[in-house]
């Protein structure tokens, strides 16, 4: 295929956030496994500033942003495609945004009947009564700074004595922290690919390895730390409802392309939902690549995917781009 007839795609990685190097080692991924044959890449860092994206701006078809947590994930970048007119995959500003927020995103699900453990926000230190949160959520609790990914600045707490310096460590990374009744059981995930008409993916289920409490950022990214089992060994109907829960908080935050909800399965069967990414991680070994290839799509047929889903919600043709499924 000709230069110009190629899809001319700007790649967006890297960027300010926490998540800087998992973003820069799946873009390496991403752009290996991009067809030479169907694209033009180009590589651009918003750490070095956005000025080359505007530039460039009327030379670029669509955008894959593979940025992570702020800037990246909280509609931030995706404002900025908007204004330039250039499509780009997955959830635009206000489900981004709200998805990013992970009070907001619970305050949602509430409002729509997802189940998701009971939970406390706090705005800063002034006041901290780590009694009464304790006498509301029970123990152990988990920590989250509010607005950060890849599970950056969390902690299980398992004794009151602990939650202080817990609540310390997360305003590091925010300005809001959420403290959350820790939901026990088996940590499960479950994908969804679509514009309007949705795909639920096959069912992840994620096993820490022995030292890990929880799926934490070391557990995620370290090489064997983590065992992942797709589709996961549960009955019919739990996939069943996980899938329908996946979709439900989809549509609930009004995210389009993508995304992939984290939920547990207790040991009683309940389901309870954590929080849903709009920006899975994207290499081969991820999470939403796996269910996607237990789905069926290989991981390039997964990308042209959601380029070709980019392109079509901007009311642009996906030209060579065909899938089996279409």
């Amino acid at each position: 295929m000709d230069k110009k007839d190629k899809i001319k795609l700007a790649l967006v990685c890297g960027g300010r956030s926490a998540e800087r190097d998992v973003s820069l080692a799946g873009a390496r991924e991403v752009r290996k496994a991009l067809d030479t044959e169907k694209y033009h890449v180009s590589v651009y860092d918003p750490a070095d500033g956005v000025e080359g994206i505007v530039k460039d701006s009327d030379r670029i078809d669509v955008a894959f942003i593979l940025l992570h947590g702020r800037y990246g994930e909280d509609g931030t970048i995706q404002g900025l495609f908007d204004m330039l007119d250039i499509p780009y995959q997955g959830s635009g500003v206000l489900g981004s945004a709200i998805a990013m927020d992970k009070h907001l995103s619970k305050v949602v699900y509430r409002s729509e009947g997802i189940p998701t453990p009971d939970w406390v926000t706090l705005d800063s230190m002034d006041g901290f009564d780590h009694t009464g949160i304790v006498a509301r959520l029970g123990m152990p609790l988990m920590v989250k700074p509010c607005g950060q990914g890849s599970s950056v600045g969390m902690s299980v707490v398992e004794e009151t004595d602990a939650l202080e310096a817990a609540v310390m460590e997360a305003f590091r990374w925010d300005s809001r922290v959420i403290i959350e009744a820790f939901a026990a059981g088996r940590e499960i995930t479950a994908g969804v690919l679509g514009n309007r008409e949705l795909q639920a993916l096959p069912i992840v289920e994620i096993i820490p390895g022995d030292g890990y409490d929880f799926f934490d950022k070391e557990a995620k990214y370290k090489i064997g730390a983590t065992e992942e089992i797709c589709p996961a060994d549960i009955p019919d109907d739990i996939t069943s409802r996980a899938q329908t829960l996946g979709l439900a908080a989809h549509r609930a935050l009004r995210l389009r392309g993508y995304s992939r909800t984290d939920m547990i399965l207790t040991d009683n069967g309940d389901l309870t939902v954590l929080e849903t990414n709009t920006i899975p991680g994207m290499t081969p070994t991820s999470l939403f690549p796996q269910a996607a290839k237990a789905a069926g799509l290989d991981f390039s047929t997964l990308l042209d995917k959601l380029i070709g889903l980019a392109l079509e919600r901007q009311g642009h043709t996906t030209g060579h781009l065909k899938y089996e499924n279409e």
